[in-house]
């Protein structure tokens, strides 16, 4: 286990009494570049909060801190790639999306160069505000083509996702979960790029990813009290993306819920609604994310509270959906 991190710039989802693995991207990293000596680490001067220090106390000689330069960071990361390593980079996931665009989609997707972007901060998990919240970052980055896009729901996937990373060709963008990270899955879970993962059945189909999937668990097991079935779909591949997967359990579905932890224009919930368009399947739909806005500052707890994404709020918010509850539906999108 590794101690001395910091909740500054941002803070850990709550893990109290629950499992959990401080650090694993770093845990993960060092494992493959004992195998690979080809495996690197690139940061954008935030090693400190991307969880790299033990990667850079290990290997030294192989962590290269750029500098607050995510486009340089790229470039750097593309030379590399052409000769022969596999350069893993780390930054904001806001900092990546809307600075280095261009060089991930031209230099790394493009050219099919080895370059793997695992970025914190996703989505409502800061309290920094606007400039530091990555809430359309699935959007942006799953409408470049080639560029393998993932959101994983704990520490177990994120640690899967770090070996697939290293062992397939490509560049991919990767949410990272950091710091103190709960566990979700056991160590037997396995990422596999595109596939979505069935957690439950049940007759409201809650389809989830990232964070979400664990709420969305908790969700189905308070239905359940409420005497009515819930089913999870778990969707960490945001592209490629399990449309299969989803229409197949949309077909069976009375009605079917989206819980991103990121805005509901352009991601989860919109590549949900595309499944069911294509495929002519008509089910009462709603989405439960961020809102097409700006979030502003304060702390987490607060701010997902006023959005609506706790696990009470969307208990609430899911039971009237279903028509069992006749409250107000909180912060939505039905379609």
């Amino acid at each position: 286990m590794f101690k001395g991190f910091t909740r500054a710039m941002g803070e850990s989802e709550a893990v109290k009494d629950r499992p959990s693995v401080q650090a694993p991207f770093a845990e993960a990293l060092i494992r493959e570049a004992e195998q690979n000596d080809r495996v690197l680490a690139l940061t954008a001067d935030l090693g400190k909060y991307t969880d790299l220090y033990p990667f850079r106390d290990r290997f030294p000689e192989r962590y290269f801190n750029i500098g607050m330069a995510e486009q340089a960071m790229v470039s750097a990361a593309v030379g590399l790639s052409k000769t022969g390593f596999i350069p893993f980079c780390t930054t904001f996931g806001a900092f990546a999306v809307r600075r280095a665009l261009d060089f991930i989609m031209i230099a790394a997707a493009h050219s099919n160069e080895n370059v793997k972007l695992f970025c914190a901060l996703p989505g409502l998990t800061t309290g920094y505000g606007s400039t530091h919240q990555a809430i359309e970052d699935l959007a942006v980055m799953g409408a470049i083509p080639d560029l393998l896009v993932v959101d994983p729901a704990d520490a177990v996937e994120l640690q899967s996702v770090v070996r697939y990373a290293a062992s397939a060709r490509g560049s991919c963008y990767v949410r990272m979960p950091r710091g103190t990270v709960p566990v979700l899955f056991d160590e037997s879970y396995s990422f596999e790029p595109g596939q979505a993962k069935l957690l439950r059945n049940g007759d409201i189909a809650l389809i989830s990813t990232g964070l979400m999937t664990e709420r969305a668990l908790e969700v189905a097991t308070a239905l359940e009290h409420k005497g009515f079935s819930a089913a999870v779909l778990h969707c960490p591949s945001i592209k490629p993306f399990d449309h299969d997967a989803v229409s197949s359990l949309a077909k069976r579905a009375t009605h079917i819920v989206t819980l991103e932890n990121h805005s509901v224009r352009g991601g989860l919930g919109s590549l949900v609604a595309e499944s069911l368009y294509d495929r002519g399947i008509i089910r009462p739909m709603l989405k439960i994310g961020l809102p097409d806005a700006f979030l502003g500052c304060g702390s987490v707890p607060f701010l997902q509270e006023k959005q609506g994404l706790t696990t009470a709020q969307i208990i609430a918010t899911v039971s009237a959906f279903s028509g069992r509850d006749t409250r107000p539906i909180h912060h939505m999108l039905i379609i």
